[in-house]
């Protein structure tokens, strides 16, 4: 689990916040439970690693404010538009016995023991990252899929996933497809067209040819 330290923001102008971006620092808020909500801020560095990652809004962190701990998620992070750098985050708390609602990425293993896989096949990923309903005390950081003994046509539903003890998908209207393992995509290069004669080069021999015996009745009526 990351662990951040977090610091109170008393000013909430633009300017402050510009401020803190300046010194390395994401302005974010922190919410949720029963306490109050808290603004605060970050440090940027130590967030480098995971922020830009596929996890970041499903991972649980530790923050420490003034001392005290909580386990928190990320919820949301608002990026500058020019510069794509996270300029504001959205911390929930964590709350025992509640449940939560989060899109879990989805991780395939086992490639190679894949006998459609192996024969050529393709892995058509329908699902990257799948919506579940978590309790706040055992959210998983992916969801695994295993391609082990799948074939060509092999269709990977919801139902064949292990999902976690209480991890529920959101959807339970049906049982939905996460990935396929498709038939090789064969691309057929298109025919050459059959060559044909030049035009201009028929029309070129023709016209020398006219050309010729002009030049050949020019010299008999010079003779007669």
């Amino acid at each position: 689990m990351n662990n951040l330290k977090a610091l109170k923001r008393e000013k909430l102008t633009s300017g402050s916040n510009n401020k803190l971006r300046a010194n390395g620092l994401i302005p974010a808020i922190l919410y949720g439970g029963k306490d109050p909500n808290q603004n605060i801020s970050v440090s940027k560095k130590e967030l480098s690693s995971i922020i830009n990652s596929d996890t970041f809004l499903s991972k649980v962190l530790e923050i420490e404010l003034e001392g005290k701990k909580e386990k928190v998620i990320p919820r949301d992070v608002s990026y500058n538009v020019i510069s794509e750098e996270p300029i504001h985050i959205d911390f929930m708390r964590i709350v025992s016995g509640k449940k939560i609602i989060l899109e879990i990425p989805v991780k395939f293993i086992n490639h190679p023991d894949s006998p459609g896989l192996k024969r050529g096949g393709v892995l058509n990923i329908v699902r990257r990252k799948v919506e579940l309903k978590c309790p706040a005390e055992s959210i998983p950081d992916e969801i695994i899929v295993d391609l082990a003994g799948t074939d060509i046509g092999t269709s990977i539903k919801i139902s064949s996933v292990k999902l976690p003890e209480n991890v529920i998908p959101t959807i339970t209207d049906r049982d939905f497809v996460v990935a396929t393992v498709a038939a090789p995509t064969i691309i057929k290069e298109p025919e050459k067209p059959a060559e044909e004669t030049p035009a201009e080069g028929a029309e070129g021999e023709t016209q020398a040819e006219g050309a010729e015996a002009a030049a050949k009745d020019g010299e008999a009526a010079k003779k007669g």
